[in-house]
């Protein structure tokens, strides 16, 4: 079931669905880690565990992800960072693809928020990340 949900989301134009059980409660078109944010805005938090797909699942993501209360993450490409995150968890995750790091949309070099998210655990990585958000 899960992998069907996976083949759908990829054709898609969603950049992010999640899962409770097997209904479907969020869903989401934005860029980057808005989705998430917006999910976990919406009292996601406390919601387990649910599955995730995600377009691209950088080691930003998987911080959200693990706020987020995911058991299950899927995405088509991700970040070695990303998988030892989720593995630190213990968050089941089926990517496609992996790169050693989510590189930024000029191709030079790490992307801001993957380079932002180092060393940090999920509850610290989203207080910075929406302290930023509410700065702009």
């Amino acid at each position: 079931m899960a992998e069907d949900r996976f083949k759908a989301f990829l054709g898609s134009d969603d950049t992010l669905r999640i899962y409770e059980k097997n209904k479907l409660i969020f869903s989401s078109r934005k860029d980057r880690l808005l989705p998430l944010m917006d999910y976990i805005a919406a009292g996601g938090n406390g919601r387990r565990p649910v599955v995730v797909y995600d377009k691209i699942m950088g080691n930003a993501a998987a911080l959200l992800s693990v706020k987020a209360g995911a058991r299950d993450v899927y995405s088509p490409v991700g970040s070695e960072l990303a998988v030892k995150t989720l593995a630190k968890y213990g968050i089941q995750h089926r990517l496609l693809e992996t790169s050693p790091y989510i590189i930024r949309e000029d191709g030079q070099g790490m992307c801001p928020m993957e380079e932002l998210s180092i060393g940090k655990d999920p509850e610290e990585f989203y207080r910075v990340l929406k302290s930023n958000l509410e700065a702009t």
